[in-house]
């Protein structure tokens, strides 16, 4: 399955229109659209109208979207050069924004390459622990990602105390055979995970916003989050992943802000 199938987008006679049902399978457990489907759906539209791959993409959320209501995806491609495109999406309910989406697309034939970014010293998949939910994920996204605590804490360990920051999870998504910057999108929405990792407290967040960087795409089964948290303040935290591969190599980056919120 390619990360279209998994999403449930829908193409229709214009090459610049998509449709993207919302299933409770790309919603989270509060039963709305999961943020980075909604981004991932972007990015699979901008590929397909523009046929570049992705180099960035950045996602605001403006509104809740509940199953089981259509989104309609409605693009456009500002400019048009001979290596790089530059669009955008707009994603409507009804007439509705729910999420506006910019990106960046293209390819460039440029002979210098690296990686300085370090990955953490973490544990294999198989040598780690499931993650513990606080809502039944069945028949959520949820139930589609298998999620291993390679650094963290559980919800008992949760006693007050500040961490580093620092936190990391294993997570692959059987479904998908690809790792596309579409599954990476998917997989970049994981900053809230990181807010009760840094303040010690069960708590979380809605994001309002994402983007995500492709660095280099190789085959994996398992991509390691490692979440990073900056800073809280005034109510929302700031933070970024870093999205690697099993064998080292960086694949993307993410960054998010979220309105932190404390779970019941």
């Amino acid at each position: 399955m390619d990360a279209t199938a998994f999403l449930g987008l829908l193409p229709t006679e214009d090459p610049l229109k998509f449709r993207l049902p919302v299933t409770n399978g790309i919603c989270t457990g509060g039963r709305f659209l999961f943020g980075g489907a909604g981004l991932a759906a972007g990015v699979v539209a901008l590929e397909k109208a523009s046929g570049r791959p992705l180099v960035w993409a950045t996602a605001q959320y403006l509104s809740f979207a509940r199953p089981p209501s259509t989104l309609d995806l409605d693009v456009t491609l500002a400019i048009t050069g001979n290596q790089i495109t530059q669009g955008r999406v707009v994603m409507s309910d009804n007439g509705q924004e729910v999420i506006r989406l910019q990106a960046a697309l293209g390819k460039r034939d440029v002979d210098i390459t690296g990686q300085w970014a370090v990955r953490p010293d973490v544990p294999a998949p198989d040598e780690c622990r499931g993650r513990e939910f606080r809502n039944d994920p069945t028949h959520t996204i949820s139930s589609r990602i298998e999620e291993r605590v390679a650094m963290g804490r559980s919800p008992r360990e949760m006693d007050g105390t500040p961490g580093d920051g620092r936190a990391a999870l294993w997570c692959r998504m059987p479904e998908l055979l690809d790792m596309s910057p579409a599954a990476l999108a998917v997989l970049g929405d994981f900053v809230p995970f990181g807010v009760s990792q840094a303040t010690g407290r069960m708590a979380g967040g809605n994001s309002l916003d994402n983007t995500l960087r492709v660095a280099t795409l190789v085959p994996t089964e398992w991509v390691l989050l490692d979440v990073r948290i900056q800073a809280i303040a005034n109510g929302f935290a700031h933070g970024l992943v870093h999205l690697w591969a099993e064998d080292g190599t960086l694949l993307a980056t993410a960054s998010q802000s979220v309105k932190v919120r404390m779970w019941r």
